[in-house]
């Protein structure tokens, strides 16, 4: 059992950027894969991007890829998501999750979410 904090969502323009932050604590960290996953009101939570453990391989959405970049700090037990290029239906709660791979259920350990706007 890890616990997760997502902090760094907020309200921006089309074309701008956010970095996300999800503070992990445990001792353990750096023996876990991470993911970030989205999810609009009323929508499936959806894949967003995954990191190995040493942070050496990477895999991101088809919708995010060369915008979206995942990194980790295994020192600050923390993982990042820095978000560029935003886009409107880049809109929903971002999720932080410990697992690797593209599907939900290979997750667990999931934060509590923070909110990302992107305006017209």
């Amino acid at each position: 059992q890890v616990q997760l904090d997502e902090s760094g969502g907020g309200l921006v323009q089309t074309g701008g950027s956010l970095r996300l932050t999800c503070a992990a604590s445990g001792r353990t960290f750096s023996s876990y894969a991470m993911g970030w996953f989205r999810q609009a009101p009323g929508k499936e939570r959806e894949f967003v991007a995954t990191i190995t453990r040493s942070g050496g391989s990477t895999v991101y959405a088809d919708s995010v890829k060369g915008r979206f970049t995942i990194s980790r700090d295994n020192v600050k037990n923390t993982v990042y998501l820095q978000m560029n290029s935003l886009k409107p239906e880049d809109t929903a709660v971002y999720y932080c999750a410990r697992g690797w791979g593209t599907s939900v259920a290979a997750f667990g350990s999931w934060g509590q979410g923070t909110q990302v706007t992107v305006s017209s």
